[in-house]
Order: structure tokens, then sequence, then C-alpha cells
């Protein structure tokens, strides 16, 4: 391999690993927009708590007020749609870096996004609504498999765009 293959190969697979968790978060977002209706029910269940074991020890945690709900169910489709907007700009960015072979601001930039999707399925699926909200009780409105499998993708990602050599050999000239 040559030494230009060397430096472009790990860069070229951050920059296809960024599009496709881009991807994949911007047709969450979109189906979220398009099939409101749908996962506006999954959120307003889930905080409900009304399929979980219903435990009156738990259940103070529950939150019935439709606005609350909705509000809540608003706020993760904006999220969604801005870390899919942050990752498009990286991946742009990493393909562009991948021409100069200066991809550091790509990889900066798809940390964020990045991170905004652990955030999301990690701290907000699987913590707030699995473990807070008792997500995991309920054998119909239990998203953990999905978050986790979110996560798991988002995270491989952000590990391989950080690997030694992933920003390409002039990272420390930007």
């Amino acid at each position: 391999m040559t030494d230009r293959k060397q430096t472009t190969a790990l860069p070229l697979a951050a920059t296809v690993l960024t599009a496709t968790i881009a991807l994949h978060i911007a047709l969450i977002a979109f189906g979220n927009i398009t099939d409101f209706d749908t996962n506006r029910e999954f959120v307003r269940h889930v905080l409900a708590m009304d399929t979980t074991f219903r435990d009156p020890e738990m259940m103070w945690r529950a939150i019935t007020s439709r606005a609350a709900q909705d509000a809540a169910y608003l706020a993760i489709i904006a999220w969604e749609t801005v870390a899919a907007a942050v990752l498009l700009a990286a991946t742009a960015l990493w393909a562009i870096g991948l021409r100069r072979g200066r991809t550091e601001r790509a990889r900066r930039v798809a940390t964020v996004g990045l991170l905004m999707v652990l955030l999301l399925f990690g701290a907000g699926f699987l913590a707030v609504g699995g473990e807070w909200f008792a997500m995991w009780q309920s054998k119909d409105w239990n998203g953990l498999e999905a978050a986790t499998r979110n996560l798991t993708l988002a995270g491989i990602v952000l590990l391989i765009i950080h690997l030694p050599g992933a920003a390409g050999r002039h990272a420390d000239a930007e």
C-alpha cells in the first residue's frame, strides 16, 4: 500500500461512517416529523408510565400532561434534526478535507454531532426513558433495543474518528 493510501484509508472510513450516522439520524428525524403521531404516542406512554408495573413508589415520576409530553417530543425531534445537520456538515467537511489532507475540523464537528446522538440515546432514552420512567417494564412501549443500537453505532464511529491517523497526516497544521 502506498503512503497516500495508508494516510487516507482511516479518514475515508471516518467520512463514510459519519455519513452513515448522519443519514440514520436524519431518517429518524424525518420519520418523526412525517409520521408525527406514531412516535408521539410512544413518548406519551413512556412519560405517563401507563404500561409499566405501576409501582406506587415510582408513579410519582409519571408526566401525564399532554402539553408537557408533546413539548418533550418536540424537543427530541429538534435535537435529532440538529444532530443530523451537524453530522451532515461534518460529512461535507470530511469529504473536502480528504482532498486537502486536512480533516481535523471535520473530526471536531463530527464529534459534536456524535455526542449529540450519544446524549439522546444514552442519557435520554436509556437513562431517563429506560430507568427514570421505567420503560424497561413496558412490553408495548419499550425503545431500549433501538436506543442501544443507536448508542452503539454512534459510539463506535466516535471511537474510530478519534483513532490516531483518522484526521489525516496534516491534522496538526489546522
